[in-house]
């Protein structure tokens, strides 16, 4: 690749930047896109003149960079914090490399053969990469003192990064003093028994083994259709608590609606008064209906302590370890009701067939990647196809097929793997939200370090990767060989997948279009309660991959970095812009992503380290690669430290902290307080309990009701101010007869469970 094809896919990329950031400053500005670009904390319309509110402006830049970590830490929680840090992480060392590389290596591989140097922009790449330096070179030693420096720089900022946030950790474990999760195991393979039920047989077992800390117990019950029902129609109830002292019409009439797109009015159904529905249904008027729903074989069991409850989540119940399993529960927030229901013997099997698909679809897609290499390979690709030559000959197209096209279509088709992943992570039965969407983090970047990196390293076509693949000893002195010249397709990479992603970040251009959507051609006049949280899954495995190609890159070919290091500044800006405003925080793992990043760089370390001892040993340069040797053992040990002094923080909470809060709250008397939260907390009809609608009166306008409750309801408020008026956007709005429709479905639910219904 020439460098103006480089130049060009960056003046493309650098445009569609300039122009996005200033699209994002005016319609951020403008009232109907509130709830797009600040749908975390909705504030009110701005009011500002009609001129600036299409002038960009970089007022949300500054504010983003003023907001202190403490301030994130207490919008977003600790897993935000934690992607901050990966970005500081990665600004702090590519930095220092960029600084060492591009003034200290890069002159050194341009002038590294002896030959007559062309007009930069017609350069090939190749002549700034370590595959320009000759053999034998006596200033190979540079590059072995500037990858130690980048090393040790990069492990030592690791360890105050692991520090800091296992403090942080720690400090939040504290900070969420009555946290009901802390008192909470999850107890999974209840064995079923014709005797007992499974409440029965949880009781009797904690009771007998776990007497002195075991409190109570609540058994997880299987929500089926007719209970999501009563729950959507609670939900409605929620919507409307708010209007108090407002008077609901209960006419007889039709209520008709517009249609959203031809405009035609269509009746939907009858309201019909209160007594006839009373007199019809005279049993639904009990609003406590206990729903005896199918018992699962999982409980949440609670414990008068900390401390007891760790202990027990920790250690093994029985001799057959898929009976009584427990762990600790996740957030009453963030669990994810539905996966337990499975039978936990099942759940091995479902890992297995998860891992086979994501195995499959990672082959699957080998052959986007062929066709890309195919298009930054210019030469091959007109061998391969004659007819393209004619199409080839101008001027600015070679420079666009190589430089900006294949790095557009694999973005393109990186689109579909998170989906995907995010699927197999459900199918493997996790119990929070969080541990669904760390797996799906988990799959995502294998999946893109093994494509995006290994395949497109080893070679442009399946044959050769298999070739390379088939003899493992080989693959360092292939990756030794590939990655100098790979490395112009990674720039173009990081221009396409970084800087203009980051822009369609900013943007939120699907928020935006189903926001005009809803507004313009479905004429909603209520803003959507739809807020996305923060797509971890996506956006780490991202950050983290583009940390690889920096670290194999930087003493390879450090013509990346600079792009590198402006991709990471822009993205500090970006996602503190995006956590602030945007993004809702519903649940959090703790800093658990920590393990995943720490893990991920080490690796890419590791990885330039083998690499560069391969292209010394292809230099023939035994100084330097004898040198390279105890680097990667003392990174080795490195980590090795760091997982026996660190990663425990990570996997469990220390017993002297939980004891400690145990005896501050026992003797604040704050632990009767707490205990009393716990079936509440994790009650799965929580969200189903019937709404109190006093503050709600009933009023008539039908003529022939004659003195019926609606004059009864009229004569109770005359008293009241405004109780002759009706709310405009409560007109004819069913809210009694939706609760009686609630009721009446509880009270089926009932009869159906005692075999009554007919």
């Amino acid at each position: 690749m020439k460098v103006g094809a480089l130049l060009t896919s960056a003046g493309i990329n650098i445009g569609l930047c300039v122009l996005f950031w200033s699209l994002y400053s005016i319609l951020r500005k403008q009232p109907q896109n509130v709830k797009v670009y600040f749908g975390r904390s909705i504030s009110k319309a701005d009011r500002r003149p009609l001129l600036e509110r299409f002038v960009p402006s970089p007022s949300w830049i500054v504010s983003s960079l003023q907001c202190m970590e403490g301030d994130l830490l207490k919008t977003a929680g600790l897993d935000a914090v934690v992607f901050n840090r990966v970005l500081v992480f990665s600004i702090r060392i590519f930095s220092l490399a960029a600084i060492l590389c591009v003034f200290g290596i890069l002159p050194l591989n341009y002038f590294g053969q002896d030959m007559n140097h062309v007009l930069i922009p017609s350069a090939s790449l190749e002549t700034f990469t370590i595959g320009n330096v000759k053999e034998r070179s006596r200033w190979l030693w540079v590059h072995c003192v500037v990858l130690y420096i980048i090393s040790g720089v990069a492990c030592f900022l690791l360890y105050l990064e692991y520090t800091h946030i296992a403090r942080l950790r720690l400090l939040r474990l504290v900070q969420t003093n009555g946290n009901p999760s802390r008192f909470t195991v999850l107890v999974r393979g209840i064995p079923k028994s014709s005797h007992e039920s499974f409440s029965s047989a949880v009781d009797s077992f904690f009771t007998k083994y776990h007497a002195p800390s075991y409190l109570s117990h609540l058994v997880v019950h299987k929500v089926g259709k007719v209970q999501k029902i009563v729950m959507g129609a609670k939900k409605a109830f929620r919507k409307f608590k708010h209007f108090k002292g407002t008077a609901v019409d209960q006419t007889r009439r039709s209520v008709t609606y517009q249609c959203c797109l031809c405009g035609v009015s269509s009746n939907s159904f009858q309201l019909l008064p209160i007594e006839e529905q009373e007199r019809a249904n005279p049993c639904v008027k009990d609003s406590n209906l206990d729903l005896s729903d199918e018992e699962c074989a999982a409980a949440f069991v609670f414990f008068k302590t900390r401390y007891a409850a760790l202990i027990v989540s920790e250690i093994l119940q029985t001799s057959n370890p898929m009976k009584w399993v427990t762990s600790l529960a996740p957030e009453p927030e963030d669990m994810y009701w539905s996966n337990l229901w499975l039978p936990y013997k099942q759940l091995w099997i479902r890992r297995i067939a998860t891992l086979l698909g994501s195995i499959v679809f990672m082959i699957i897609f080998l052959l986007p990647i062929t066709f890309i290499q195919g298009l930054s390979q210019l030469e091959t690709l007109q061998q391969r196809l004659p007819f393209l030559k004619g199409i080839l000959k101008g001027k600015y197209m070679p420079q666009l097929v190589t430089g900006y096209l294949p790095s557009v279509i694999l973005q393109i088709f990186l689109y579909t793997v998170p989906p995907m992943m995010m699927l197999f992570s459900t199918l493997e039965g996790p119990i929070s939200h969080s541990e669904r969407k760390k797996s799906a983090c988990c799959k995502v970047l294998f999946f893109t370090i093994w494509n995006v990196f290994f395949f497109n390293v080893l070679s442009g076509s399946v044959l050769n990767q298999l070739n390379a693949l088939s003899s493992p000893k080989e693959i360092p002195t292939q990756l030794a060989k590939a990655i100098p010249l790979q490395a112009t397709f990674f720039t173009t990479y990081v221009l396409t997948s970084g800087w203009a992603s980051l822009s369609s970040e900013l943007m939120q251009l699907f928020g935006l279009i189903w926001n005009f959507v809803r507004k313009y051609i479905l004429r909603k006049k209520e803003d959507s309660d739809l807020i996305f949280s923060f797509p971890y899954h996506t956006e780490l495995p991202k950050v983290l991959l583009f940390g690889l190609l920096g670290f194999t890159c930087s003493v390879l070919a450090p013509l990346i970095l600079p792009f590198l290091l402006i991709y990471f500044f822009l993205a500090y800006v970006v996602y503190r812009n995006q956590f602030i405003n945007v993004y809702c925080t519903r649940y959090d793992t703790g800093g658990l992503y920590w393990p995943i990043a720490y893990n991920t760089t080490i690796f890419s370390i590791v990885l330039t380290q083998i690499i560069c001892l391969g292209v010394f040993g292809l230099k023939k340069s035994p100084v330097a690669a004898g040198f390279t040797v105890p680097l990667i053992i003392l990174t080795m040990l490195f980590n090795q430290y760091c997982r026996m002094r660190l990663l425990p923080l990570f996997r469990t909470f220390p017993a002297q902290v939980l004891i400690d809060m145990d005896r501050d709250d026992q003797q604040s008397g704050k632990m009767d307080g707490i205990h009393r939260r716990f079936h509440s907390a994790y009650c799965q009809s929580s969200g189903t309990d019937d709404i109190p609608l006093e503050g709600i009166k009933t009023s008539s306008t039908d003529e022939g009701r004659g003195s019926s409750s609606g004059e009864s309801s009229c004569k109770e408020g005359a008293d009241q101010p405004g109780s002759n008026l009706s709310h405009p956007t409560m007109k004819s709005l069913p809210v009694d007869r939706l609760r009686t429709a609630v009721r009446s479905l509880a009270f089926m639910i009932r009869l159906q469970k005692r075999g009554l219904s007919a």
